[in-house]
């Protein structure tokens, strides 16, 4: 069986590489592009090379980024010129194979295996996408390469970042050598807790991982023991596909709000009918309605967390708001401890098909499924805030401040 090529495209700080492209005169400037830091959302999204060379680091505060580096210039991000960007990219990685999955905004899996005779070995074609990536977008990409995504993605993190050249192949023959003495911490799939468990059970490689007994790993975690014993022994079964996305399992949206909401019926209320409003509407519009909804609550106070996360089954699927604010309210108001919030979520799962409805002699179905395919029309042609709720006028409504943003930033 011939052997998979799968590479993972990585872009170097790539906000921060997009805004020294388009904006010449920042190239030999130290740049962070963070989020609005009068909303409390000062967070460094990306570092150039220059800024993290001054300790900068991605996902830290802005106050202590601009400490250690205050001559640097300091960018809102514009999200839909990124995603503008990351789908131009796309459209290069295509014209070398069919098979390109994204990964993030910044990183794409590409499965190259059937095009080694049209552009050369790995290496070459690794080279040509860089150059093209870097000819055409003026962005730098590293680019890990191994027979399966995992190494590909670990080649990436561990070993194309730090390259001069910015590539490197995992594969059997380097496996022992490069990637088992990394601490187990490195491996893809591990975060910080599973970290420490795995150190206190004295694994605190990648190849003591590799080495340790499987049942004794399936016994304690189950599928993902042996999902993680797979990882460190560099086997991935899973396809670079187009269609990764596709099969969505929730629908939800979140937002950290501006300020400590505190009054339930003046400020919370508006914020869970906007966002179940908003996952209403992204429900309908990949034709879908939910039976179990979802409420998740963060505190105000982020050294002593608190929150919760709960949900409730209703008696009918459903994408229309006014059902699925009546589950949250009540959720919220069963589980809050009546302190100050800064965080909401809200969503939908246990989906299926909106195309068929359990007629109800006591609820106009049809009427209300109607009456929001229609405000999503309006909305579509017309704009996000074309059609709004009155309460989201008050000074605690969000509506136009999102309208304004992508993920959570400015467009």
């Amino acid at each position: 069986m011939k052997e998979k090529v799968i590479f993972l495209v990585d872009m170097q700080s790539f906000y921060a590489s997009v805004e020294k492209a388009e904006h010449p005169h920042l190239k030999k400037h130290p740049v962070i592009v963070s989020g609005d830091p009068e909303r409390r959302s000062g967070v460094v999204l990306a570092a150039c090379p220059i800024a993290k060379k001054k300790g900068v680091e991605n996902a830290s505060r802005l106050w202590e980024a601009v400490q250690k580096c205050p001559e640097a210039i300091v960018l809102r991000p514009r999200m839909q010129r990124y995603i503008d960007v990351s789908l131009q990219i796309t459209e290069i990685l295509e014209q070398y194979t069919d098979l390109v999955e994204p990964y993030s905004i910044d990183e794409q899996f590409m499965d190259v295996t059937g095009s080694l005779k049209l552009f050369g070995q790995p290496e070459e074609i690794a080279r040509n996408v860089q150059d093209r990536i870097m000819r055409e977008i003026g962005v730098y990409a590293r680019v890990g390469i191994g027979e399966n995504k995992v190494l590909a993605k670990i080649a990436c993190d561990n070993f194309a970042k730090k390259n001069e050249n910015g590539i490197f192949r995992l594969h059997d023959q380097n496996l022992q050598t490069h990637m088992w003495p990394l601490p187990v911490g490195k491996m893809f799939g591990v975060g910080g807790r599973m970290r420490n468990h795995l150190n206190r059970m004295g694994i605190s490689t990648i190849g003591n991982l590799a080495h340790f007994p499987l049942e004794l790993l399936k016994k304690r975690w189950g599928i993902v023991g042996h999902v993680l014993w797979m990882t460190a022994n560099g086997i991935d079964y899973s396809p670079v596909t187009k269609t990764s996305l596709n099969g969505q399992k929730a629908i939800g949206h979140g937002m950290t709000l501006p300020k400590d909401y505190v009054d339930f019926e003046k400020e919370i209320k508006v914020i869970l009918l906007e966002l179940s409003e908003e996952v209403c509407k992204r429900s309908r519009h990949v034709g879908v309605t939910g039976q179990t909804v979802t409420v998740s609550c963060r505190g105000a106070d982020f050294d002593f967390p608190t929150g919760f996360h709960r949900q409730m089954k209703l008696p009918e699927p459903t994408n229309h708001t006014a059902d699925v604010f009546r589950a949250v309210s009540e959720l919220f108001l069963k589980f809050w401890d009546r302190q100050p919030v800064r965080r909401l979520g809200v969503s939908l799962t246990q989906l299926s098909t909106d195309s068929m409805l359990q007629l109800n002699l006591f609820d106009d179905l049809l009427k209300k499924r109607s009456l929001g395919y229609v405000m999503d029309e309006i909305k579509t042609r017309f704009g996000e805030t074309a059609v709004i709720r009155a309460v989201s006028k008050t000074a605690a409504g969000q509506a136009h401040e999102r309208a304004a943003k992508i993920g959570g930033h400015y467009k």
